[in-house]
């Protein structure tokens, strides 16, 4: 997990179609791998959430095998365009106390609105988070651990080392998301053939949950990318799966709506103002702005 481990690879040579093809057969498989054990319970059932553990394991312990697949590998020293596979894939210690705390930082700062509503509202208090912390469910397990750090390592660390060669940097940030968005359109599935909901409702809901996850693989994509480092995005993940689509809809009928509605813009101008220089890749030493390297700067 550090610079000096192998092997060292490039991703320069790889084409469009091929990046591309690659990326989506990793997020089919990872989708797929939930649906191996066929069972009739529900997706929160803990022996579901079980075997699920087992499949998302296998895909993301196979995940970086392929991703070297598609490498430039070579033997002999380090060069500039040649880097450790581990440090494309972000899992390196280089700067991972500054890439696990500042990210998540700014990301409260956009959840401050729902930060605030939840304090006042009594519904989080710092002496009970001990205590949620070591009596986590199983569904709490896949939510807050498994699935952030599984997503993140599967939808970006092996996806946007292959994207980046063909699309560059922003545009990469833009397609990334857009296999982790529809990879969680499997859900339609279970719910109209396990569960039996209306389809309108189905898909209603499907297309919403397309357009934040969508929204959120971008930020996230962003993240890794600025920082070179898998740590930001996974804590930010289990954040943002813990606070949930910011709750709209009860800043009317809270105590202080005013407040609350201004903390919510606060922290989003806010966050606007300083996403950037917060995540300065010089402060993290990205390899994905290496001005001497293989891709240039934002």
């Amino acid at each position: 997990m550090v610079d000096g481990v192998g092997p060292f690879v490039s991703f320069s040579e790889i084409t469009t179609l091929r990046s591309f093809v690659a990326c989506f057969i990793i997020a089919v498989s990872y989708v797929v791998s939930l649906y191996i054990y066929k069972s009739p319970l529900p997706r929160d059932h803990p022996k579901t959430i079980k075997q699920r553990f087992k499949s998302v394991f296998v895909v993301s312990l196979l995940a970086p095998l392929y991703v070297w697949f598609w490498s430039d590998s070579r033997s002999g020293a380090l060069s500039v365009k040649f880097y450790s596979l581990w440090r494309w894939l972000g899992i390196h210690i280089n700067n991972v106390i500054v890439a696990s705390v500042l990210p998540l930082l700014l990301t409260m700062v956009l959840f401050l609105g729902p930060l605030v509503l939840l304090f006042i509202n009594k519904e989080i208090q710092i002496s009970d988070l001990s205590k949620s912390i070591t009596s986590l469910s199983s569904v709490q397990i896949r939510n807050y651990i498994v699935a952030p750090l599984t997503e993140e390592f599967v939808y970006r660390a092996c996806m946007l080392p292959l994207l980046i060669p063909s699309f560059g940097v922003q545009w990469s940030v833009i397609i990334c998301p857009l296999f982790f968005g529809v990879a969680h359109v499997h859900h339609v599935i279970e719910r109209l053939w396990v569960n039996g909901e209306k389809p309108k409702e189905v898909w209603f809901s499907a297309l919403f949950q397309f357009g934040y996850t969508t929204i959120f693989g971008a930020y996230s994509a962003f993240l890794f990318v600025r920082t070179g480092n898998l740590a930001g995005p996974v804590i930010c993940h289990s954040f943002c799966n813990f606070m949930g689509f910011p709750p709209l809809d009860e800043v009317p009928h809270s105590k202080y709506p005013y407040l609350i509605s201004g903390s919510f813009v606060l922290g989003l101008v806010i966050f606007l103002c300083i996403a950037m220089p917060m995540t300065n890749p010089s402060w993290y030493n990205s390899i994905y702005y290496h001005e001497d390297g293989l891709f240039s700067m934002w």
